[in-house]
């Protein structure tokens, strides 16, 4: 059964449903026998919430695997990941609202650090602070040359994020990402991955080499790492499919546009846990479906800081109680992928989830934490089955045959 079931059996109806996702949720212990971050952290009201709900780990793409945020999270919103998989860029360039054409080829991109080598020391240019990274576009967006009928456009996402954009006729995606995703390695070239894409790879090399030569004298961001090439694409948005009209709260730029390619109303930036939370209670009357995403819980985690990410997390229960004195018919509770600490990034884990509802059977788990989920009634499944879930227990699902 494949998860576009759901969208013949769709009933609209007054419900709502909250989906809180703490990006990069799951984790590992930090010593053999230890506790993980989520088991680590003080949350009463987390714990509480599990008592009371339905309890279970989630595989956001299938066993093994480990995810990129862009298709585990459209898992987590019901589409296959595996098919509406896109290059990163695409969601980088939804992100900042880049006005897209058909022409448009999009990279995602990283300042980074190179030694007097040309070896990668830092992959995220000591997270430049964002006025730095505006800065560093505007040098490069100066003096960049390409040939005639080619366009290039530089954006700036968040602190050493950016898109780069060229724009023009037959440009191909299928070109290997520079990013070595690791330390003390060369970026790799930006080599053709069908003979088609051999000119497009040309043009990225250029961009690369002038990129370098160009920000030679940046102590920090002297190098540009493109990952996640995509051509712009269609998707159905989540109020064709599922009839929800959609707000999301986000603040990195790429969510936002995961968000945008997907139908949601995106809300006003925001800087704080706090201010997505004030968000939530303002506008919980104009909608029926709110993603609320809580990024420090990835970023601690890729930075290797199990204390700093555990305390994300504690900060992230004091909220509870606002969120469910809201009353949510469905309040779902989980991550897109973990991000263990002790791993420095995203992992092929299962994420810990709760599904709280009064038309869910509490399953006696006691905390919420990996090894107490495991038994927990959701059991080990695909995330990519929670949305229909998250319809049935708002009752937006008619039954299905005779």
């Amino acid at each position: 059964m494949g998860p576009d079931l759901i969208d013949r059996l769709i009933v609209k109806n007054e419900s709502k449903i909250v989906y809180l996702v703490m990006d990069g949720l799951g984790g590992l212990p930090r010593e053999e026998g230890g506790r993980t971050e989520l088991e680590t952290a003080r949350k009463p009201y987390l714990d509480n919430l599990a008592r009371q709900s339905v309890c279970g780990l989630l595989d956001p793409i299938g066993y093994g695997i480990t995810p990129g945020s862009g298709p585990a999270h459209f898992s987590l919103f019901g589409y296959d990941p595996v098919k509406t998989n896109v290059g990163r860029g695409l969601l980088s360039a939804a992100g900042v609202d880049f006005p897209m054409t058909e022409r448009d080829l999009f990279m995602r991109v990283n300042f980074a650090t190179i030694d007097r080598e040309g070896r990668v020391i830092d992959r995220r240019a000591g997270r430049i602070d964002t006025e730095e990274n505006r800065r560093i576009c505007r040098k490069l967006k100066d003096r960049v040359k390409l040939p005639a009928g080619i366009e290039a456009f530089f954006e700036t996402e968040k602190e050493h994020r950016a898109l780069f954009v060229l724009r023009g006729d037959g440009l191909r995606e299928e070109i290997g990402e520079t990013d070595p995703q690791k330390t003390r390695e060369f970026p790799h070239p930006p080599a053709a991955l069908i003979p088609e894409a051999a000119a497009t790879a040309g043009l990225i090399r250029s961009l690369m080499d002038q990129s370098k030569a160009i920000l030679a004298d940046e102590e920090k961001a002297n190098m540009v790492l493109f990952r996640g090439y995509s051509r712009f694409h269609r998707f159905a948005g989540m109020e064709e499919r599922f009839g929800l009209n959609a707000l999301a709260i986000a603040s990195y730029p790429m969510y936002r546009g995961i968000a945008r390619l997907l139908g949601m109303t995106v809300a006003p930036q925001t800087a704080t846990i706090e201010e997505e939370i004030q968000t939530l209670e303002r506008c919980y009357n104009d909608y029926d479906f709110f993603f609320v995403h809580v990024k420090p819980t990835d970023s601690r985690g890729e930075d290797g800081d199990f204390e700093a990410k555990v305390k994300v997390i504690e900060e992230v229960d004091t909220f509870i109680p606002r969120i469910t004195a809201l009353e949510p018919d469905v309040l779902v509770v989980t991550g897109d992928h973990s991000t263990p600490a002790a791993l420095a990034g995203h992992s092929w884990h299962p994420v810990p989830a709760i599904l709280a509802a009064k038309t869910c059977r509490p399953d006696g788990v006691a905390r919420f934490g990996e090894r107490d989920c495991v038994a927990g009634g959701l059991g080990r499944m695909p995330m990519v089955y929670l949305m229909g879930l998250a319809l049935a227990h708002a009752r937006r699902l008619e039954k299905f045959g005779a």
